[in-house]
């Protein structure tokens, strides 16, 4: 089916729900009006509250629109104090970011002052969006990009719970640690989207995640797009030295003036390319290439609502993502054993509950969850097998849950399990990795994938890459498919 790892299933029977991806923001708006999605089918609705975060210790805090200042001051009055300029730094940033999104990078590569001038044009022309910052501005932005989240929280915030609502997003599919360098930078990636024209704000499409991609596959259509599905891609055809088509795997093959390839990069050269014909630099690159965000998605269908204790009730707080992870030191703790382990034995979990957005994806009176859970390793230590422990650390998310809202587990009808050995098998995400690669400073920008190919344009003549691999990266943005766009569209 289409749509990669943003599409909505029946799970469970009755039940519908988005399978991977699961919430709206990172979705360009120049992307939503180009295919002309809403006039397609795609509605997108906010969340009532932004995140809510139960505490083992009765307390709770919740973030979102006008009252987060309010609920950070339960805890601290200093820190509901520097709230406002932190947020106004983030957004001064995520401006920066968004600018940054729906433009190639300039492609540093080894040639001559001649290829160089365009890519020198281009970093002048991010010199002037990066002129409206002062230049303790610029520095703090650069620390965004090589500081821990800890660190950079910290400096902020002297609250643990204010520390954890924010310093999540620093781990969301990132296999590290809050304090290990790089996770600042994860953090910021989080909060440059958008939804329905409020910046840093979270939605959902009605439908699921399945509804923007099948929009995105009525406007193809529309424009005279032949999309097969049930047809495997065995590899991409090269002949002297140039991409000319692709090889299913029935055995037969289709020839184009251009191959567009929207899969994790290490799986396009180690996979589906023979090894000959891949530059030995981009091989090498490719062994080096860190995938793996150690993520366990589950998707379960409730016979009611949770009831959290420390605040009951069926209010706004279930529209928000839920945080069961109180502080930046527990997020450590679980990474850590999960290093150990194989999975953190305290991990952490973001709760949605779409259906209180959307009655279309449970019966009446029913609902469906998702559970992204964070600090399992992509690869088992030891050997053992994803295959082995999926039900064993499903039942465990599932009592993490019940700790925070008791009766949970009973509510439980059925289950959808995402371990990461099952996202590499189902959507291609190599060590169940949701960003096609880490976003770390060594793999991002210029260096996504690599020196020399930020540009768009693979290996070898007449192949394109897009997807989270390229530029600006992870998240259901349509960013890296429309720049790649405009590379293919400039050289026919």
């Amino acid at each position: 089916m289409v749509g990669g790892a943003a599409v909505t299933e029946e799970f469970h029977p009755g039940f519908r729900n988005s399978v991977a991806s699961y919430t709206v923001s990172l979705l360009q708006p120049k992307v939503i009006a180009d295919l002309e999605l809403e006039r397609h089918g795609l509605r997108v609705v906010p969340r009532r509250i932004n995140n809510f975060l139960p505490l083992p210790d009765g307390q709770y805090l919740l973030a979102g629109g006008d009252r987060t200042q309010a609920e950070v001051a339960k805890f601290s009055p200093r820190d509901a104090e520097r709230l406002p300029e932190y947020e106004r730094r983030l957004e001064l940033f995520a401006d920066v970011l968004r600018a940054l999104a729906l433009q190639a990078p300039p492609n540093v590569t080894d040639g001559g002052w001649l290829q160089a001038l365009p890519q020198l044009w281009k970093a002048s022309r991010l010199g002037l969006q990066l002129q409206s910052l002062d230049a303790a501005l610029k520095q703090e932005l650069l620390d965004l990009f090589t500081v821990s989240a800890a660190e950079y929280l910290d400096r902020w915030f002297e609250s643990a719970p204010i520390k954890a609502l924010f310093g999540f997003d620093g781990i969301v599919g990132n296999y590290a640690s809050p304090y290990a360098p790089g996770t600042a930078y994860v953090l910021l990636h989080h909060v440059f989207g958008q939804s329905n024209g409020v910046k840093g704000a979270w939605g959902h499409a009605i439908g699921g995640m399945g509804a923007i991609t099948q929009a995105m596959a009525r406007a193809a259509v529309e424009a005279g797009v032949e999309i097969r599905t049930g047809v495997g891609v065995a590899k991409v055809l090269v002949e002297q030295g140039r991409a000319v088509g692709v090889v299913t795997g029935n055995g037969e093959v289709l020839r184009g003036k251009a191959v567009v390839a929207n899969v994790n990069p290490k799986l396009l050269y180690e996979q589906l390319l023979e090894p000959a014909v891949v530059p030995e630099a981009t091989r090498e690159r490719m062994r080096n290439w860190r995938c793996g965000s150690g993520t366990f998605r589950m998707n379960v269908a409730l016979s009611r609502l949770p009831d959290f204790s420390v605040l009951p009730g069926h209010g706004d707080h279930l529209t928000a993502g839920i945080i069961l992870a109180p502080s930046l030191d527990y997020m450590d703790r679980a990474y850590v054993d999960a290093r150990q382990h194989g999975w953190s034995r305290e991990p952490v979990v973001e709760l949605l509950i779409p259906s209180t957005l959307d009655d279309s994806l449970a019966p009446p009176g029913q609902h469906v969850a998702n559970l992204f859970c964070q600090h399992v390793a992509p690869q088992l230590p030891g050997g053992r097998s994803w295959d082995d422990h999926r039900e064993e650390v499903a039942d465990l998310m599932i009592a993490t849950v019940d700790t925070y809202a008791p009766g949970f587990a009973a509510s439980v009808q059925g289950w959808q399990i995402m371990s990461p050995l099952d996202l590499e098998r189902t959507f291609g995400l190599i060590g169940g990795d949701i960003f096609h690669g880490a976003l770390s400073l060594n793999q991002l920008f210029s260096a996504r994938p690599m020196l020399g190919q930020a540009n768009y344009r693979g290996a070898i003549p007449g192949l394109y890459l897009c997807g989270s691999g390229t530029h600006p990266g992870g998240g259901v943005t349509g960013a890296p498919g429309h720049n790649a766009a405009q590379v293919v569209l400039s050289e026919r």
